[in-house]
């Protein structure tokens, strides 16, 4: 399944945020963070020891820290296509045992099959033009017997700042990125070729003083318009203060304004079966992680 028309992703323009974001990622990413703490907390309820882990758009690195901890005895690397952060979660871990990231798209790993026993990747998924084709590619590098955890983000996702900008546009542009709906992305799960697979959501709210606070964190963690069909030009000056007025009116709430978050829990396994067929043309580059 892709993003079709204006909602499709401008993926150079998404590599250019995350590039320029390696450096204040760790001081505005609060909800992330919180995401990727509350995903690998799941793990508790797995009773496995894989040898082999990645991190799939691993960011700065630091879910590798918790993965090192978990799993002592594992090998673990990771995968992002921004090679700032690339550079960033390379200094993880101890001297002897830093993980081996590279630089690379979830829709075209640079892995090779059945290399690993456990993916994960954390609010990442959103950033992928075809869902279909980055399942099938996790699904290639995964072991028979692997799993596959994750969190993404739903279509209520920043629901009040995509609702102001309408008010103030009437609806003619499109100023927030699309999120895909739990139930689709179970969908293309088992297209994939995974068993048994579970998904649930919940809501999060982070709360700001101004439009400005929420902008701030967003853009410091990579988070820009990078749909192909997005408005073209700037947000003027004028035209930001009438989407904080819309957003202060219709959402705040005591000098506060909310953010919500629909957080997408998934996780699947791997089962001891041929994957489905991939459509005839695909080229995927291909390196072992050692």
């Amino acid at each position: 399944m892709s993003r079709s028309d204006s909602f499709d992703l401008d993926k150079a323009r998404v590599r250019e945020a995350f590039a320029r974001a390696a450096s204040t990622y760790e001081e505005h990413a609060v909800l992330q963070r919180e995401v990727q703490e509350r995903m690998l907390g799941r793990l508790d309820w797995v009773r496995m020891q894989p040898e082999q882990v990645v991190d799939l758009g691993c960011g700065i690195g630091e879910a590798l820290d918790h993965l090192s901890r978990r799993y002592r005895k594992a090998r673990l690397a990771g995968v992002d296509f921004a090679p700032e952060m690339v550079a960033r979660a390379r200094r993880r871990g101890r001297w002897l045992r830093r993980p081996q990231v590279v630089c690379g798209d979830l829709e075209a790993l640079p892995l090779a099959e059945q290399s690993f026993d456990l993916a994960v990747s954390s609010s990442a998924l959103q950033w992928c033009a075809s869902l279909d084709q980055a399942f099938m590619e996790v699904r290639r590098i995964l072991r028979p017997g692997g799993l596959w955890m994750f969190t993404t983000f739903g279509p209520d996702t920043l629901r009040e700042l995509r609702a102001a900008f309408a008010t103030v546009d009437g609806g003619a542009g499109t100023h927030v990125n699309a999120f895909m709906d739990m139930h689709d992305i179970g969908d293309a799960l088992v297209r994939a070729g995974f068993a048994d697979p579970v998904m649930d959501q919940e809501a999060l709210t982070l709360t700001y003083p101004d439009l400005t606070g929420l902008i701030r964190d967003l853009r410091g963690v990579g988070v820009r318009n990078a749909l192909s069909g997005r408005s073209p030009g700037l947000f003027g000056p004028r035209r930001l203060v009438a989407v904080a007025e819309a957003y202060a009116r219709d959402f705040g709430v005591e000098g506060r304004l909310p953010a919500t978050w629909e957080v997408v829990y998934g996780h699947a396994w791997v089962p001891d079966a041929p994957p489905p067929s991939r459509p005839a043309g695909r080229v995927i580059p291909v390196q072992p992680i050692r």
